[in-house]
């Protein structure tokens, strides 16, 4: 019998059907921050990838940003075309990606949410991000979730 959370069975699919390479690793217990995620890594907190949900005059817009940098809203919404972002309630995040807050990944969405991926992440070999569930995240490559997620490269912080 399958004891998988659904989120987590739906990104997996999902990151197969994407052509993911990384391993999928669930933790004994939530690491729903960088710096929670880092240390149960034993990585440094610049490597982790948070997915964080905006909310763009009721469209969500998706940020993968180190776990090292702050979001500028103003800069980000600037480069985007001006529209206004703002951090997005738990309904929201969870209507737009069906995942909670600190479990949200960069994939596994119902429906297509526009993605943007922190440059800072480049610098690391190894990126660590949410697998669905705060509890899951999984190992990438900076290239392989661009790849993924279809995601240009913006300058967040």
């Amino acid at each position: 019998m399958n004891t998988e959370h659904p989120t987590i069975t739906r990104f997996r699919d999902d990151h197969a059907r994407r052509g993911g390479t990384g391993e999928i690793v669930i933790l004994p217990d939530s690491v729903h921050t960088a710096a929670l995620a880092a240390e149960a890594l034993g990585c440094e907190v610049g490597a982790i990838a948070n997915s964080l949900l905006f909310d763009a005059d009721t469209a969500p817009v998706l940020i993968l940003t180190s776990g090292a940098h702050r979001v500028d809203t103003a800069k980000v919404a600037a480069l985007l075309g001006g529209t206004r972002l703002k951090r997005a309630t738990p309904d929201f995040v969870r209507e737009h990606t069906g995942q909670v807050i600190g479990g949200v990944s960069p994939i596994g969405h119902p429906a297509p949410v526009p993605t943007y991926l922190d440059s800072w992440l480049r610098r690391y070999d190894v990126v660590w991000a949410a697998a669905g569930h705060p509890a899951a995240v999984f190992s990438t490559t900076y290239d392989e979730l661009a790849s993924m997620t279809g995601a240009p490269e913006i300058e967040v912080g």
